[in-house]
This record gives C-alpha cells, structure tokens and sequence, in this order.
C-alpha cells in the first residue's frame, strides 16, 4: 500500500521545511507575506500544543495524587498554584478575560503572584543548583594531570578576576596595577575560550544540519512516536 499511515505526515514534513528553507533565501514581498501567514498558523498551532501540555502535566500529576506516590503532596501545590493563577487571569482586576486593564488604579493580583511568588521561587531553585554546581566544580577541577591543573589555574583565574576583591589584590602584587587580574580574565574569555566556544557551535551548527536533512528526507522518524 503507497500511503501508510505515516506518508502524509512525512510528506507534509518535507514540503514545509524545503519551504522554509527557500523562503529563508529568496527575498521576495511574495515569500515574506507567505512566510507571515505560516508564522501565524505556527503560533495556532503552538497555542494548542500549550493546552496539550497543560492537560498532559495535569494528568500525570493527577496520576502521582491518586496513586499517592512518593511526592504526591508536590502535586496538589501545582493544582493549586495553576488554579489560582488561572483564577486571578481571569478576573483580570475585575475586568474580565480578554479585556487590556489599563487604569490599574488596583492591585493586580495576576502580575503580584508572578512577582512574589513564581520568581522568588526560581530563585530559590537556583539557589539551591548552586550548591550542586559547586560540589561538581570541585569535583571535577582536580588537578590529576597537566590539562586538568591548566583548567584549574585558568577557572581560578576568570572567577577570581569578576569580583571586585580583585582589583585590590592586584594592586598589592602588581605595584598599583589593579587591572592586571582583570585584563588577564578578558584575555582567556575573549581568546581560549571564545575560541572553543566558536568550535563548539559549529559542531553543533552541523548537528543541526545533518539533523534537519534527516528528517526532511524521511530517515529519521522518531518525532511519530513508535516505530
């Protein structure tokens, strides 16, 4: 049989990436307004994604409450603080949904619960990896042989040079030249590890490109599910 079940998904992958691919090199009015309206019909299709990701977080943690697995009580919180913000969207400071509140002459209970609940919560989070960033650190800059001390020496250096302290230790060792330790920072950050960086991105700019052609021609088909 010539269409599977899996033929119209890959031939609608293929005519809208080689699409994408030549509106991206042909500056033309016709190609951008047509380029515009597959961004809109992008973002309709991303706004549905959302709500299946929203149903989709909401039902495994519905999942972990009933079968009251280890951590179920996270679970409820997300129900909570998803409801109430849900809520408070909603009310929209009495204006109701899809009403721009412009006199803001009350408190908007939606921005005050991103504010001072979500982001001191971010904070806290990242807060906290910092500790496990740390212990890695330490575990990983030992210095068991010479490219591991050069890494050593070269991390002391660059988190040493970003804190002001340094500017005066400088000073003490350098006879008032407080910019040596800093210039020596820019210097490994602008040089060495520019350079890495530039040869890491186009590793992965390659990954990228042998990626997408895999997918265009139908090789890789992961993205269907099973099978």
């Amino acid at each position: 049989m010539i269409f599977k079940r899996a033929t119209i998904p890959l031939i609608l992958v293929f005519a809208l990436g080689v699409m994408a691919l030549v509106l991206q090199f042909v500056p033309n009015p016709s190609s951008d307004s047509f380029q515009e309206q597959i961004n809109s019909w992008f973002k309709i299709i991303g706004g549905f994604g959302a709500f299946l990701g929203a149903y989709s977080l909401l039902h495994m943690h519905l999942s972990r409450i009933r079968r009251k697995v280890s951590g179920w009580g996270y679970s409820v919180f997300v129900f909570i603080g998803a409801g109430s913000m849900i809520v408070m969207g909603l009310y929209n400071g009495g204006n109701g949904p899809l009403v721009a509140d412009a006199a803001k002459d009350h408190v908007d209970w939606f921005n005050w619960g991103y504010n001072n609940v979500l982001i001191p919560c971010q904070s806290t989070i990242f807060s906290i990896l910092a500790f496990f960033m740390a212990s890695a650190a330490f575990r990983t800059f030992r210095a068991r042989n010479v490219g591991a001390a050069m890494l050593l020496i070269a991390a002391i250096i660059v988190m040493f040079g970003r804190v002001p302290i340094s500017e005066t230790v400088s000073g003490w060792i350098f006879s008032g030249n407080t910019q040596v330790i800093s210039k020596t920072t820019d210097i490994l950050m602008n040089y060495p590890n520019l350079a890495a960086q530039r040869a890491i991105t186009f590793g992965i700019s390659l990954g990228i490109i042998s990626q997408s052609l895999r997918i265009l021609l139908g090789i890789e088909r992961s993205y269907l599910g099973a099978d």
